[in-house]
């Protein structure tokens, strides 16, 4: 008898485990293969635009991912760096050996986490409440909460050319019968697909016809916690090369052979929009000359290239083709083909933002089951949903980040309230308080959430809060000092191009000029603070006009959000609603305001009316 089976020991079921364990419970994560715990089946980057501000969340919580790239990765560089830093996010180039390994060793310092092998076919489902897992042997193992974190091996198909093969990415046995028994107790079951690229040989490359992609030279963490612990002379370069005309043409001439333009005609599932296949984007994108490739190294420890940038289900031999049209790629070798995979999922309409199902209770889904795309959006979600399950057992409230919290606030929103059609992806244009939520700042807008429900300990919290401190002094430090403009000051600034201030003017003053930099004042008087304080107050002063209006409005949408949708109310009643808004808010069932406004389909017209007849029919049981 377990308090929490995990089924799928991906990056979701991952982050469960460790949510649950770290928070006492006894834990079982299954998994049909241990030696694919925390596997990178596609690209093994972490981070990314958006992606990378949610590993930082991940950490700043108490999960894993952001500790375990830090002492994995290949190379680190920060994107956007020259662009505000709203959309600036950590890109790590991590190593296919060694993430694997140190994620599995983390797991294994929890006593009360046991991992096993089995294939899950059913769930124990009791009075509409699950209570454990049926194994494909029949074995029934029990437990008080159950969460689901399946990746893309619910009847996984694999995708070339006009074959299709009922598989898993490596080729291992897919679950063929738990998404069917999911449909059984209730549950809308959708097709997905995505796909993935060439392993290429390292040696036969020539990458001297392409350009170099270092990593930065400064150093970075993920992780609040950990000093960097890699050496910035060591990193692997990626190299960036295009596609041209030749290689166009050969993919227009051999479109009727992709599995996604012909060759296959039972095709249901929809593939992600925002990472689409190379033939996606020649024919969707007629008019580019050239699309970038990136060529990623997967490990120091063999020397498979992947070809980002690539994903086709085109046959072998039309691969062959398309990969020799590329500048560098002319004599490359294939060790392993490009394919897409097809796979069963939910709509994630059917969830709680708890992550616990709305049709069985105590069963809770995260990752790819719940119709999203890439490592960072899984490791969040069963973050969430490990911590949410621990509390449920604790007899204490979930907790639910809102958009203004959080990039996982606005994914689980996103999910719940406005379902999906292909693949979700996290992108900074999804968050409407990108100011708020910055890579910078994860810490100090999540860490006291981690605290409160036992994810973060003591030491973090007051590191946390030596850093607030910090801040605030720095703060009062700029506003109270001066700096007098002598010829020595007037001379730097001439040097620079930038206009002299007429008299003496503070600290704070000069920084919110565009032009001026803490660096640059660094320079000319002393500034007793460390560079990871300075960065929080500049932005803070520069910024300081457009945060606040940020934070009106996220006061607004909280105002909306306090108004609450009894859980009672029946949709049919509301005269004058518009039907496709009555259709889809019976579908959510939105708790609050705010929540309905976000559903598309209804309009404002439909929230007056909502609002009217909430005021009317419930105001009287206040």
């Amino acid at each position: 008898m377990y308090e929490i089976i995990i089924v799928g020991a991906g990056h979701a079921g991952c982050e469960a485990a460790n949510a649950a364990a770290k928070k006492g419970h006894k834990t079982l994560l299954i998994t049909s293969n241990i030696k694919n715990i925390a596997d990178m089946p596609c690209n093994p980057h972490i981070g990314g635009s958006a992606k990378g501000i949610v590993v930082r969340e991940i950490d700043a919580l108490g999960g894993l991912m952001g500790v375990v790239a830090d002492k994995t990765h290949l190379q680190i560089k920060m994107l956007n760096s020259a662009k505000g830093p709203a959309v600036q996010s950590l890109r790590a180039q991590g190593d296919k050996i060694t993430y694997p390994k140190e994620m599995l060793n983390q797991l294994n310092k929890y006593p009360n986490l046991e991992i096993k092998e089995g294939m899950v076919e059913d769930l124990i489902v009791d009075n509409n409440t699950v209570k454990g897992i049926i194994l494909e042997d029949g074995t029934k193992i029990h437990s008080q909460i159950v969460i689901l974190t399946t990746g893309t091996y619910l009847k996984a198909d694999i995708l070339v050319g006009n074959t299709r093969t009922r598989k898993g990415p490596h080729g291992e046995q897919p679950s063929n019968y738990l998404s069917d028994n999911l449909k059984k107790y209730g549950f809308k079951i959708i097709r997905l697909k995505t796909g993935t690229p060439q392993r290429l040989d390292r040696k036969t490359i020539d990458f001297s016809k392409t350009k170099i992609e270092p990593g930065d030279s400064e150093y970075h963490t993920f992780s609040f916690d950990l000093e960097p612990c890699y050496n910035i002379e060591d990193q692997e370069p990626c190299y960036l090369t295009y596609t041209n005309a030749k290689t166009h043409q050969i993919i227009r001439d051999n479109l009727n052979k992709s599995s996604m333009y012909g060759a296959l005609d039972d095709i249901e599932g929809i593939g992600p929009r925002y990472c689409p296949s190379i033939e996606d984007k020649v024919v969707r994108f007629a008019d580019k000359e050239k699309h970038q490739l990136f060529l990623e190294p997967e490990s120091r420890y063999y020397d498979d290239i992947y070809l980002q940038g690539f994903s086709t289900s085109m046959p072998p031999e039309v691969q062959e083709q398309m990969v020799h049209s590329l500048a560098g790629l002319e004599n490359a070798k294939i060790l392993k083909y490009g394919y897409a995979i097809e796979y069963d999922a939910i709509y994630p309409t059917q969830l709680n933002a708890s992550l616990e199902t709305k049709i069985l209770n105590n069963l809770y889904t995260a990752g790819q089951i719940n119709g999203t795309s890439g490592y960072e959006e899984a490791a969040c979600q069963g973050l969430m949903a490990g911590i949410n399950a621990s509390l449920k057992l604790e007899k204490k409230d979930p907790l639910i980040l809102k958009r203004s919290d959080a990039y996982i606030g606005v994914l689980i929103d996103d999910l719940i309230t406005k379902g999906i059609r292909d693949p979700y992806r996290l992108l900074t244009s999804r968050a409407e308080f990108r100011l708020l939520l910055r890579s910078d700042n994860a810490d100090l807008r999540l860490r006291h959430y981690g605290y409160d429900v036992g994810m973060i300990n003591d030491n973090q919290l007051n590191n946390l809060k030596t850093k607030e401190k910090a801040i605030s002094e720095l703060k009062k430090y700029m506003q109270k000092t001066k700096l007098k403009i002598t010829p020595k000051i007037k001379e730097q600034f001439d040097l620079h191009s930038f206009q002299v201030p007429n008299s003496s003017l503070s600290l704070e003053q000069l920084i919110k000029r565009p032009e001026i930099t803490m660096e640059f004042l660094s320079n000319l008087i002393d500034i007793p603070f460390s560079e990871e304080i300075k960065e929080q107050v500049s932005i803070n002063l520069k910024y300081e006009g457009y945060i606040n209006k940020s934070i009106k409005e996220a006061e607004k949408m909280l105002k909306l959000e306090k108004k609450q949708i009894p859980n009672d109310i029946d949709y049919d009643k509301i005269t004058n609603i518009a039907s496709e808004a009555r259709q889809k808010l019976k579908e959510v069932r939105p708790k609050t305001i705010a929540q309905a406004i976000r559903i598309s389909g209804v309009n404002p017209s439909d929230i007056s009316i909502l609002s009217v007849y909430l005021k009317k029919e419930y105001s009287k049981d206040e």
